[in-house]
């Protein structure tokens, strides 16, 4: 009676992390989509449709964390810092279409760094930026500071783009030291294109840039599910440990009571 108590509890409780798990993923999964509906319609130009999503975006965030605790407080705030970029951008006649769609795009990646297990869709971004990076340093060889810092305000946009996502992501030691060698860079920049001491910092960027790249490769199991796993796991242990007790127990009683017969 005491195994299927046990055995019972277990199902339970992994059925119930299940749907909790499930219901987060759902949210989670809507505003996904909401976040590319707006982009979509953002890079076609339909400003007051883009303004409208964003909106409807930010009712539903409402509701979603009002209901459920699925963002920590570091992503609360990047959430509602990109998406008030976002629709500042799209709401301002003066900017650009590549700048209000720019806006939209960081405020997607975010949406989706946070949704995505493994694999976000930042990580598409290195083709480009690592081309860039590389573009910069050939113009650096070739003595062409002009191309070299077009290059590198490429590249620091680029950056600039996938930076909040990389906060859900990435260690914020490692964001530190990245945003630290961009500014040197860029603040020193006719210095690190003329003195071969201060390219080793154009160097440093480079591996600092490709390595984060490299470590988002690697697949990694959704964290709820190996809770569920371990939960589940030790709860069967238990169950079985115990039932392995009373019948160790049992057959220990029994093998006393035929010696006293």
């Amino acid at each position: 009676m005491v195994k299927k108590i046990l055995l019972l509890a277990a199902i339970i409780f992994a059925v119930s992390f299940s749907n909790v798990n499930a219901e987060s993923s759902s949210s989670l999964i809507k505003l996904d989509e909401i976040a590319d509906e707006a982009l979509q319609l953002a890079k076609l130009g339909r400003y007051e449709d883009t303004e409208k999503m964003l909106s409807y975006f930010s009712e539903r965030f409402l509701k979603v964390t009002a209901r459920e605790q699925i963002f920590s407080m570091d992503e609360l705030r990047i959430i509602t810092v990109a998406h008030n970029q976002a629709l500042t951008a799209v709401k301002n006649s003066g900017v650009s279409h590549s700048e209000k769609t720019n806006s939209v795009t960081k405020f997607r990646l975010v949406i989706d760094a946070i949704k995505s297990t493994h694999q976000p869709l930042w990580t598409a971004m290195e083709a480009q930026m690592m081309g860039t990076f590389s573009q910069a340093k050939a113009a650096m060889k070739k003595q062409n500071p002009e191309e070299f810092h077009v290059k590198l305000n490429a590249l620091l946009s680029q950056y600039e783009m996938i930076q909040p996502s990389l906060k859900v992501d990435v260690a914020p030691e490692r964001i530190l030291r990245l945003d630290d060698r961009l500014q040197y860079i860029n603040q020193n920049s006719t210095e690190v294109f003329s003195r071969k001491g201060s390219q080793k910092e154009l160097d440093a960027l480079g591996k600092d840039l490709k390595s984060i790249f490299d470590e988002m490769k690697e697949d990694e199991a959704d964290p709820s599910l190996w809770w569920v796993i371990i939960s589940t796991g030790s709860i069967i242990i238990l169950t079985l440990s115990y039932v392995g007790w009373r019948k160790y127990k049992g057959d220990k009683e029994k093998s006393m009571k035929e010696r006293n017969d």
